[in-house]
């Protein structure tokens, strides 16, 4: 049975730390590129960040770039998001998914949720003002 299960999340003031996690189980996770995405209240889904399973690439949406920092430990099938320098706006529901994307770029994979099969239920995020 294929998991993500993430973990991590919780109330933090503004300017605060969190990390996340993202434990894998079910597939080949040294194969599969990680998404991070997020939604908070009343809005859309979005993409924060990826990292690929083949050259380790990355790729942060402007928002939280030189602030979020997605790595993966392939030994341990867990991927990450470091997150510093909180933002009240970086509330939201996170989550990570994972998919088979071949040559597709992060940028794409972020921006679109290309070949995201797999996705975890999320953890809260909240940032205090």
């Amino acid at each position: 049975e294929v998991q993500l299960v993430e973990s991590g999340g919780g109330l933090v003031q503004a300017g605060g730390s969190l990390r996340l996690s993202c434990a894998a189980s079910g597939f080949t996770f040294d194969n599969y590129a990680i998404g991070w995405f997020r939604q908070a209240p009343g809005k859309e889904r979005e993409g924060v960040s990826c990292i690929s399973s083949r050259d380790l690439s990355t790729y942060y949406t402007d928002s939280v770039k030189g602030r979020f920092t997605v790595s993966r430990d392939n030994t341990k099938n867990t991927a990450y998001l470091q997150m510093n320098s909180l933002k009240p706006e970086d509330t939201a529901v996170y989550y990570c998914a994972a998919g088979d994307v071949g040559m597709m770029p992060c940028t794409t994979v972020t921006a679109t949720a290309y070949g995201m099969d797999y996705w975890g239920k999320g953890t809260l995020v909240t940032v205090s003002s």
